[in-house]
């Protein structure tokens, strides 16, 4: 329990420190080394989490509540089947995304929080749930078990796995120009995979 708390803290240090201003949608290319191993699993979890802005816009200002129950058990189901296919442990990948609906719904009531304060900063475009962002959620969902299994044999609770995960959340801050909102909620999606 003090090691994950401690690789958690270590980690919100890290990413703290490379403080690139706002989200974007494309990657900065990695510099020539060998690539951590745990990078492309970051990186999806980076990019649900810009797709939480999405549903934030979506929502707010409606009667749809950040809260989703219904939706979030039949992604947490989908999600036991996919990895029950991709021969992952169906616990792994459950429990692996229930940390990314936690950390979305934490970008969503920032997103709210500040949109509140300061009305110019609401969005002018409400994409459409169902036919728009979900889609790219289902996609994305589909490709993180893939990692989780592909991963499996490194997400050890080791330094060496700490070390790598620390390295991918750099280049996924970077590459995704997180704000503080969203490396906070990087921070909370990804602080388990090692272990």
């Amino acid at each position: 329990m003090r090691r994950r708390m401690l690789t958690g803290l270590a980690l919100s240090a890290l990413i703290a420190t490379t403080a690139p201003a706002t989200g974007s949608a494309a990657p900065v290319p990695a510099p020539d080394r060998a690539e951590p191993r745990l990078t492309a699993l970051v990186d999806l979890a980076a990019q649900r989490l810009l797709l939480a802005d999405e549903v934030a816009a979506a929502k707010y200002g409606t009667d749809s509540p950040i809260e989703d129950p219904p939706r979030e058990r039949e992604v947490l189901d989908t999600v036991a089947e996919l990895s029950a296919e991709a021969g992952l442990d169906p616990a792994d990948g459950v429990r692996f995304f229930r940390d990314q609906i936690e950390a979305g719904k934490d970008v969503q009531r920032g997103l709210f929080a500040e949109w509140d304060a300061h009305p110019e900063l609401r969005p002018d475009h409400r994409p459409d749930l169902g036919a728009e962002v979900r889609p790219e959620l289902d996609r994305i969902s589909a490709e993180a078990v893939r990692e989780l299994r592909e991963t499996e044999a490194v997400r050890e609770p080791t330094d060496e796995c700490r070390l790598d995960l620390a390295a991918s959340a750099v280049t996924a801050v970077f590459g995704h120009r997180l704000d503080a909102l969203h490396r906070d909620a990087l921070t909370a999606a990804a602080g388990k995979i090692c272990g």
